[in-house]
């Protein structure tokens, strides 16, 4: 712009007849359209949201987790084939990024992912793209989000949702840490943990609120190693 000259803010038609004249012009339309989204999203006082950005990725992008506790009967997954097929897909998935696979990996909506696995018409309708939003959090916190997504739509697996807390308390989390994340009262948690065979690894010790995980044995191992019994028993 020249200097005196003054500034005028194009309309939403002329933006609009700009944008179109971008992505019609573009090699790859999909792509164009994922970089405006993203400028949106960059711009947006929301962005903060993940599903303020959602991405439509190639199905081969994306791979399920492999602690999800939540089972879907038979007749659901066809309803749920039913409702994406006449209303398409009004939810994204949620993922996370993997850096070590550069895939997506489902922290929610593996039932979705399925669909689309498993029926062509559903695949086709979307040119093989499903909608993702991504989040970015360390494996504890995703397999307590996978927990809360199921609990908040009152749909989880007690086996599964167990074996998951296990994992977590494996991974070092404290019980409260645990109950926290997940919403759970501590006698929840003591059941969630005698489902899971927790007390196997103790055959010798009495059933207790207690239990350690494998996870507290090494570090308590690895004190007695440096340190020696006696100090650890008066500590």
């Amino acid at each position: 712009m020249k200097s005196g000259e003054v500034y005028v803010m194009p309309s939403l038609e002329d933006l609009k007849a700009i944008i179109a004249s971008y992505v019609g012009e573009s090699d790859n339309k999909t792509d164009a359209v994922a970089s405006l989204r993203m400028i949106l999203h960059d711009l947006s006082d929301t962005g903060s949201q993940p599903i303020d950005l959602v991405r439509w990725v190639p199905l081969n992008m994306v791979k399920a987790n492999d602690y999800n506790p939540n089972a879907v009967a038979t007749n659901e997954m066809r309803l749920l084939h039913t409702s994406i097929s006449h209303d398409g897909y009004t939810q994204p998935v949620v993922t996370i990024k993997d850096p070590d696979s550069n895939k997506y990996i489902i922290v929610d909506g593996f039932h979705r992912y399925t669909i689309m696995i498993s029926h062509k018409d559903i695949r086709e309708s979307t040119n093989g793209l499903l909608p993702i939003v991504v989040i970015d959090k360390p494996i504890n916190e995703r397999m307590a989000s996978t927990v809360r997504h199921n609990r908040a739509r009152g749909k989880h697996s007690i086996n599964g949702m167990a074996n998951m807390v296990f994992k977590m308390l494996d991974n070092g989390w404290t019980d409260s840490e645990v109950c926290n994340a997940l919403g759970l009262e501590a006698d929840e948690l003591l059941r969630l943990k005698y489902i899971t065979g927790f007390a196997k690894l103790f055959e010798n010790t009495d059933y207790s609120r207690s239990w350690q995980t494998r996870y507290q044995i090494r570090l308590r191992k690895a004190y007695i190693d440096k340190h020696g019994e006696a100090n650890n028993a008066s500590s």
